[in-house]
């Protein structure tokens, strides 16, 4: 299969990075890309999705990968995954030499392994320069459900309807549940069982990167994870923090350690952010050094400066993000043809170690297993976004009365940089706006007319 032939169907099947900010897949397809990464550190603590779908389906998503790598010529193809993930790791080798262009990278229990700038140096070496694109480097890099969803939409024809996320925290039953998209965090959250606190907080995405969620928010296709937890814990703390109150702080007590800088992923790789010059200069309200505010574009966002490297508490990313929002609103650009430093031997022993992360959020006690059920739970409504992924916002097809069928595309790819959406269940059409499209799940049974396909021949089904 070609690759223009590919990125048809990934954009009219919706597949976006499934995590982050949903990247369009058929985007990343690009004949520069020499070396193709396959990303299964999972990143953030206490997440287990990608290593528990990648041990169940290895031979599928090693194919899809394969394809991928086919499709745009790639010389290399690499699963990056660490070394902990012991039987996922048994169940890529048990295949790896039907893929003579595939091999396996193996990476270390650190945080954060997933950062595709991280990821990139630890499998290949290469150092992506501060505010370029992994492809600059004829790199190109997709997660483990992003390419099982290739798979499916390649090898049986469906779109993305429904999403895995890993239910853990304060939840009787730990799991990892594959649920249709538009559903609601609460819904997700009682088929872990009871919750176990009082006053719940949901983080959604994991506790360095999530957001705080509340329980109506619609399930996305970058949904990963809901974690819950006692609104009295740390990380949520820190997630209700004021930037306000957080500068006041970093202006009483920042006492210039460095320790954000010296244990900064990104510095550690020759990048020129260094948080505790932020930190001093945002507080003091010195702008001579103008770089120093510039180059905050090229923090990643880990959170590992607030949620573990500062002896104070203090939090450089929350401050560093509001920073850099302030920039791109006043449309200043990324800095360019900055060229990183060379990588230093400090940064073999500058690694966060995943345990000892999660002892210091006080997270160790919910790191437990969460089995996973990759069938797909059935709901009774949905409120499906139409905007999913980075890019144009899809454009709606079908109006409120419509009968749909799940996988019939409810929404078109726009102009520009876009993917189709599509039914997460079998249902009829309740509202339509131009934010989102709610579904009622019809019950087997009746003759009902669904709606026109793009060419407008009406078709009939039995929903």
């Amino acid at each position: 299969m070609d690759m223009k032939e590919l990125s048809g169907i990934l954009r009219s099947c919706g597949i976006v990075g499934a995590g982050g900010a949903g990247f369009p897949t058929y985007a990343k397809l690009d004949a520069r890309a020499k070396t193709i990464i396959l990303n299964c550190a999972e990143c953030e603590p206490l997440l287990k999705l990608h290593r528990q779908l990648l041990e169940k389906n290895a031979w599928d998503i090693m194919s899809a990968f394969q394809l991928i790598g086919d499709a745009v010529g790639a010389d290399e193809l690499v699963i990056g995954i660490k070394k902990a993930y012991k039987k996922t790791v048994e169940a890529l080798d048990s295949y790896i030499q039907e893929f003579p262009k595939m091999r396996i990278g193996l990476l270390d229990e650190v945080y954060p392994a997933g950062d595709e700038v991280v990821l990139i140096y630890e499998v290949t070496g290469k150092v992506v320069r501060p505010g370029g694109l992994p492809i600059e480097s004829g790199v190109a890099v997709f997660n483990v459900e992003t390419v099982y969803n290739v798979f499916k939409a390649v090898n049986e024809g469906h779109p993305v309807t429904d999403k895995l996320i890993s239910v853990v925290g304060e939840v009787e039953h730990p799991v990892t549940v594959r649920v249709p998209l538009g559903c609601t965090v609460d819904d997700v959250v009682a088929l872990a069982g009871s919750v176990t606190t009082k006053d719940p907080v949901y983080v959604l995405g994991g506790p360095m990167m999530g957001n705080l969620a509340s329980g109506s928010q619609p399930i996305t296709k970058t949904t990963n994870a809901i974690l819950v937890l006692p609104r009295a814990h740390t990380v949520v703390q820190k997630k209700c923090s004021k930037a306000s109150i957080d500068l006041n702080r970093a202006a009483a007590s920042c006492c210039q350690c460095t320790m954000c800088t010296d244990l900064c992923p990104r510095n550690l790789l020759g990048h020129p952010i260094e948080p505790h010059k932020f930190m001093l200069a945002a507080t003091c309200k010195d702008v001579q050094k103008t770089e120093v505010f510039l180059d905050t574009m090229f923090c990643s966002s880990c959170g590992l400066c607030e949620m573990y490297s500062c002896t104070q508490s203090l939090s450089p990313r929350t401050l560093i993000t509001e920073y850099k929002g302030g920039l791109r609103k006043a449309g200043v650009p990324v800095p360019k043809d900055v060229l990183p430093e060379p990588v230093g031997m400090e940064r073999s022993y500058r690694k966060v170690p995943m345990e000892r992360l999660m002892a210091r959020l006080g997270l160790t006690k919910y790191n437990v297993s969460a089995p996973m059920d990759n069938h797909c739970v059935s709901m009774d409504c949905v409120r499906i976004l139409l905007s999913q992924h980075i890019g144009a916002p899809a454009i709606a097809v079908v109006k409120a009365g419509d009968v749909v069928e799940k996988g019939h595309m409810i929404a078109k790819p726009a102009n520009g940089l876009s993917v189709g959406i599509h039914a997460s269940v079998d249902g009829r059409v309740r509202q339509v706006t131009d934010k989102f499209i709610i579904i009622d799940a019809v019950p087997d049974g009746g003759n009902l007319v669904a709606p026109a396909a793009e060419d407008d021949t009406e078709r009939t089904k039995t929903v």
